[in-house]
């Protein structure tokens, strides 16, 4: 028994060596990390969270634009970002001619999603209406962006097949704060943000958000999410059923080195239980822990 128990001891403090979060192994002094601002909610949660429990680990974060992060990426200011997209090949060939690998890894899911005032008569629309926009369709609805060079443009852009914005129907304003907030003071009017400016916004916006709903939306026919309109939640984005949905992945363009102990923070057991309750979809559904207890016959 004695053996068994020594044997056992062991076991316990191997299994703990081999389950040593990757941020603690991390030894960096310092590291910059650019970021998409459609994700500055959830990934600012993140940064609290790991700096409250890391003080001697130094992350900085930059939010831009995607269009800004990938051009700082590309002039080798920093060597990591947070994305909502892979790069492109033609992209990675810029670094691939400095000998320089790219690696993504995807850590959550989130949703382009489409805010109006609660006061407003819309409560749904579907893909093809929103597609018929962004051509440049008639339409007695507005799209409102953050951003001329934001994901978000770009992903809408992706789906309707252009290359440059209707001069009428869609309009682009400075960052989702101000999305947020012209939405609430213009009712009839739809705002396009990532679902998690929503779900986790600043307390200077708690209560424009109160204010606003979000819409349902409908997929083209024949597509996942067509039979019906469904909203941005966890359980739709988890079974493919809400049309707009998009990855969220660290690019790593640092030439081969270790990723940082952010990532593998977001990537790790915390990171993704933060995720989880942020109502976004990680992209590792963490573990739940039952504690089991014998009850004595009295």
């Amino acid at each position: 028994m004695r053996y068994l128990a020594f044997f056992s001891i062991i076991l316990f403090l191997a299994a703990c060596s081999n389950n040593n979060t990757a941020e603690e192994q991390a030894t960096e002094p310092g590291i910059q990390i650019l970021v998409d601002e459609s994700f500055a909610p959830i990934i600012d949660d993140q940064y609290q969270v790991f700096k409250s429990s890391y003080p001697n680990l130094k992350v900085e974060l930059f939010y831009k634009s995607e269009n800004a992060v990938i051009h700082s990426l590309q002039e080798g200011d920093v060597g990591i970002a947070i994305l909502s997209r892979k790069l492109l090949p033609q992209e990675i060939k810029l670094f691939e001619k400095r000998e320089i690998s790219v690696r993504a890894n995807k850590v959550a899911t989130d949703a382009v999603a489409f805010i109006t005032h609660k006061s407003s008569t819309d409560s749904s629309i579907t893909v093809d209406e929103v597609t018929g926009i962004m051509r440049g369709a008639a339409s007695a609805k507005n799209l409102i962006f953050d951003n001329a060079n934001s994901s978000n443009v770009r992903y809408l852009k992706d789906l309707a097949e252009i290359k440059d914005l209707p001069k009428k129907g869609v309009y682009a304003l400075q960052s989702n704060d101000d999305v947020i907030k012209y939405v609430h003071n213009n009712p009839g009017t739809i705002g396009v943000i990532g679902i998690n400016w929503m779900k986790q916004p600043t307390k200077e916006l708690e209560p424009i958000v109160k204010q606003l709903k979000v819409l349902s939306v409908k997929n083209s026919k024949g597509l996942p999410g067509s039979d019906k309109f469904y909203k941005p939640s966890q359980n739709n984005l988890a079974l493919g059923l809400y049309p707009l949905s998009r990855d969220i992945f660290f690019i790593d363009c640092q030439g081969g080195r270790a990723g940082s102990s952010f990532e593998a923070f977001v990537a790790g057991e915390r990171g993704q239980r933060i995720i989880l309750k942020s109502g976004l979809m990680p992209n590792k559904i963490p573990s739940r822990e039952i504690l089991i207890r014998e009850t004595r016959k009295p």
